[in-house]
């Protein structure tokens, strides 16, 4: 049992999500307006089956090339990034800022019993490692009565032991 807090606790239930036949406009309209960067996409199932990002949205410009116009044709599933990495409900919020750091993405779809269930991000990782403080402040035995000091040419104006 893990003693960190599950990405459950700091996952978004309320989400904005897609069809695949939605108009790419209309889902580029939504994230503009909601101020996010991605949001998954659902079948009539409510099964997960891709993810729509900024990213994809940009490729309707690469689209337009040859018009020499964003084309901004085209449904969220001719755009959205069908291969999702997910992350299962029973991990932790180390496990996901692992994912984050190697996988390089912004968000994640929570997944539960092959449902989705909620999207965690990098920021509600941040969030979740400042509300984790720690209650015991070991100090090695080797750096009593001599803290550590920073080497001359790793230390900056902002440097606490300059």
């Amino acid at each position: 049992m893990s003693t960190y807090p599950s990405v459950t606790k700091y996952m978004a239930t309320r989400l904005i999500t897609f069809t695949p036949d939605t108009d790419i406009r209309e889902a580029m309209d939504i994230l503009i307006k909601k101020k996010i960067s991605g949001a998954p996409v659902l079948d009539e199932n409510k099964q997960l089956v891709g993810m729509l990002s900024e990213v994809d949205c940009l490729k309707t410009i690469l689209e337009g090339l040859y018009h020499k116009k964003p084309s901004q044709k085209g449904t969220v599933e001719d755009f959205m990034s069908k291969s999702v990495k997910t992350i299962n409900a029973n991990k932790n919020i180390f496990d996901a800022a692992s994912e984050f750091v190697h996988a390089g993405y912004k968000r994640l779809p929570v997944i539960e019993d092959g449902k989705l269930i909620g999207q965690i991000s990098r920021s509600d990782i941040l969030r979740a490692i400042q509300a984790i403080r720690p209650t015991i402040k070991h100090v090695p035995d080797s750096w009593k009565n001599r803290p550590p000091t920073m080497a001359d040419h790793k230390k900056s104006r902002h440097s606490a032991n300059s």
